[in-house]
């Protein structure tokens, strides 16, 4: 082995500073000095648990390459965050927020999975070499994770980079897509909320039913929060870790048995033991919505799968070179065309259905901004909105795995 050229080679140290960054992020961006509010205004906090691990990787302070950090987190923390993500969703619940509700969001999804393919023909037509590539730096694949954020939130991005074996230097391009591009959106989408009434009225939309839904989210909420103890943050690991280890034994039969049985079917990802660790931990954390269980959300199970995945953003912007964003502005035209293709569907369907903005808004950005953000866009129409967001967030987590591996496989057939 080649002798490292990194200054800092213990893993144990590198995490020791990934963790010190992600505590300055939180804290800085949570402060109430009027100069970290104005500056997280602007930047994203997401965007700097990426960026300021790849400064130290470009810097050559750690090394994103050597280290084994971002393996145990992709294979260990990831599976166990999905589980924990999905294991609060109410199925029920969403059922009951109306059939508006539910057309929003899934007419945002599926404006992820169309608009991905459609920018990639557009983009392609006026430059076929953009949409190119060969390898883990096909450009398609590396659009696969932008639709795993997109559709689901950071922890199915991650699962697609490793499912569709996506290239270092590409993946840093995508982030920096997703993150800068879904910002924008959700700042148009704040504007809209910061004129819903007048929209609304204009459009004549009923929005009786969101002071209705208001209450029951805030009276489930009430229903199930307590103090955690020691023994509730125990089953949540128990939960998250134990459907871990059935992945990896579920993956580590079925990915060789279709290898050897069905060895073509290694093109669409099923021979991937990874794509199986992703999709037995996700139907696990469905099923076991289902069960009592359920119940952990209330000691904290979405939160502590939530330090997962932050931990697994720092490893993969460990492994990021910061000098890739600026090789391709074109990626940023396809995901400028991908999310403008969402908003007209959204704002045409909305129409037809006169459904609020609330839905539109709360939808869209449940799909592309996730549990981080939809709560944000939920809040600005009402505080007591916010659980709405992460509900539906929840079910966009679900999703994602299973929507961005079709969108996926759509922008492949029309790349080539």
């Amino acid at each position: 082995m080649p002798e490292s050229t990194a200054l800092i080679t213990n893993d144990a140290v590198v995490l020791g500073l990934l963790m010190a960054i992600l505590a300055f992020v939180f804290h800085t961006s949570h402060s109430d000095s009027p100069r970290w509010k104005k500056f997280y205004k602007y930047v994203p906090s997401l965007l700097l648990c990426y960026f300021i691990p790849s400064i130290f990787n470009s810097l050559g302070i750690i090394s994103g390459d050597e280290s084994r950090l971002y393996f145990v987190a992709s294979r260990y923390l990831l599976p166990a965050c999905l589980v924990l993500l999905t294991l609060s969703i109410d199925l029920p619940g969403i059922l009951r927020l109306g059939p508006k509700a539910l057309i929003m969001f899934f007419t945002a999804t599926a404006g992820i999975i169309i608009g991905g393919p459609l920018a990639v023909v557009i983009v392609g037509w006026i430059n076929p070499e953009i949409v190119g590539g060969q390898g883990p730096e096909a450009v398609w694949r590396g659009l696969a994770t932008v639709a795993g954020s997109w559709i689901g939130g950071g922890a199915n991005m991650a699962a697609m980079k490793e499912v569709f074996e996506v290239g270092d230097r590409l993946f840093s391009q995508m982030i920096a897509v997703d993150v800068l591009v879904a910002n924008v959106w959700m700042a148009v989408l704040l504007y809209m909320a910061g004129r819903s009434k007048a929209i609304d009225a204009k459009a004549g939309a009923d929005v009786s039913a969101i002071d209705a839904l208001r209450d029951k989210v805030a009276a489930y909420q009430s229903s199930i929060t307590r103090i955690p103890q020691l023994p509730d943050t125990m089953k949540v690991a128990a939960v998250g870790f134990g459907v871990t280890g059935i992945a990896h034994l579920g993956a580590d039969t079925i990915a060789p048995w279709i290898a050897e049985v069905a060895p073509g079917l290694a093109r669409l990802s099923l021979t991937s033991g990874f794509f199986w660790i992703v999709v037995i931990a996700t139907t696990g954390g469905l099923l076991l919505s289902f069960t009592r269980l359920r119940q952990l959300e209330g000691v904290g199970a979405s939160r502590m799968g939530s330090a997962f995945l932050y931990v697994l953003v720092a490893t993969i912007g460990m492994k990021m070179d910061i000098g890739a964003i600026f090789d391709a502005p074109w990626l940023f035209l396809i995901g400028g065309i991908w999310l403008a293709f969402h908003g007209i569907l959204l704002l045409v369907v909305a129409r037809l259905i006169r459904a609020p903005l609330f839905f539109l808004a709360v939808g869209s950005q449940a799909n592309v901004g996730g549990a981080a953000s939809a709560p944000i866009v939920a809040s600005a129409f009402h505080p007591a909105l916010a659980p709405v967001g992460v509900l539906l967030a929840v079910l966009g987590y679900a999703l994602g795995t299973y929507c961005a591996w079709i969108c996926a496989h759509l922008m492949r057939i029309v790349a080539s």
